[in-house]
């Protein structure tokens, strides 16, 4: 792994801002096998991540019995060689926020602009939002091009947290 430079953090912002899903992957709470789901995604202007997801979804009740967790984020495009695409797997920790989105106006405000068909269901009783505070994150952008990110590398400057 090397270093990461301006253009690994550029391209890692990029592919946390453009993501609209990730693969979600927890430890199942019972058999404690990883179990992987693809969740909605939003980056937060702190460079965190932020899904909102039901409550009776298995990888809910994973990450409420054991918060850490990993994203892969980046699609693949149907030319080229998939393993020479972007991709960026986040290390994190799931953080419930337990009051019902309609009571987080900021953040129900923010998830909408980003994901306007979920306004169908954001206000159903199940839902909550979870953000994703990174502790550290891979990527590789292509043959030979592997980096390991600290949680400061995927900050933006000068903003503050929804």
């Amino acid at each position: 792994m090397h270093r990461p430079d301006d253009a690994a953090r550029t391209l890692a912002h990029a592919l946390m801002k453009d993501a609209a899903t990730a693969a979600l992957a927890a430890i199942h709470p019972e058999t404690q096998a990883p179990c992987v789901s693809r969740i909605a995604f939003a980056a937060t202007p702190d460079g965190a991540g932020l899904s909102l997801i039901s409550g009776i979804a298995l990888h809910c009740q994973a990450l409420r019995a054991d918060p850490r967790a990993s994203l892969l984020i980046g699609e693949v495009s149907a030319r080229g060689d998939p393993l020479n695409q972007p991709r960026l797997t986040v290390h994190a920790r799931a953080r419930f926020y337990d009051r019902p989105p309609a009571k987080l106006s900021g953040l129900r405000a923010f998830w909408l602009s980003r994901h306007p068909k979920s306004k169908l269901y954001i206000d159903f009783a199940d839902f909550v939002f979870v953000r994703f505070e990174i502790v550290g994150a891979n990527l590789y952008a292509g043959f030979a091009k592997a980096y390991a990110l600290a949680p400061n590398d995927l900050k933006v400057d000068n903003v503050t947290d929804i």
